[in-house]
């Protein structure tokens, strides 16, 4: 015998259109599609935060009922496609976040394009150039996301032990102690670009080679 619960759908009263219309759903799927808070997209449609967390729990009690082999329940119908909506719409707004902070990360957008024309000197021919400025990497991004997604290991509550030379003095006991990552990345970030090299790497004429301290 099944244990689960039924959702009841709002019953009319009085003529009144019931609560979880295609309107009030569209609103719902649209808002969560811009992956804002549950509290504001129940408000964009005009619903209570109540509301909207009952129906996905229906929503998720029904599809959890079906995947476990129970037949369908029609009167939870709707708030099944509700949850898978919505489930969906968050999924996206989540990707395309995360997509957004990898362009920041790896760098390379186009911040402004410029056109100019001019004549060649030798062909006498009309030349058009576009020039783009793009933007630099920017380590922030990953060390946001890092933070956020391995929490256990790069939280800024982490504990965690750190010997990178020329970082300066680490003090003893430091593998008990909680370290700002995002500091730490900073001076990381400080050190890594700071590095010379010699003319004959950069330019690219040495394609092997080793860099031996004086």
């Amino acid at each position: 015998m099944s244990t689960r619960r039924k959702a009841r759908r709002p019953q009319s009263r009085g003529g009144r259109p019931r609560l979880l219309s295609d309107e009030v759903e569209a609103r719902l799927v649209n808002a969560s599609r811009t992956g804002i808070a549950v509290e504001l997209a129940a408000e964009m449609a005009g619903i209570s935060r109540t509301s909207f967390l009952r129906w996905m729990a229906f929503g998720r009690a029904e599809i959890e009922a079906r995947e476990s082999g129970e037949e369908p329940d029609e009167e939870a119908e709707e708030y099944a496609a509700l949850y898978e909506k919505v489930r969906t719409a968050r999924a996206h707004a989540a990707a395309r976040a995360m997509a957004n902070i990898r362009r920041v990360a790896d760098g390379g957008i186009v911040t402004k394009t410029t056109t100019r024309q001019f004549r060649d000197s030798v062909t006498g021919e009309i030349v058009t150039e576009t020039v783009e400025d793009r933007t630099a990497p920017d380590w922030r991004a990953d060390a946001w996301y890092l933070e956020r997604q391995h929490r256990e290991h790069y939280g800024k509550d982490a504990i965690v032990a750190v010997e990178i030379t020329g970082l300066g003095d680490i003090p003893s006991g430091a593998d008990d102690q909680a370290v700002d990552m995002a500091a730490l990345a900073e001076r990381l970030n400080h050190s890594l670009f700071s590095v010379q090299y010699p003319p004959e790497l950069e330019d690219g004429s040495v394609l092997d080679a080793e860099v031996l301290d004086e």
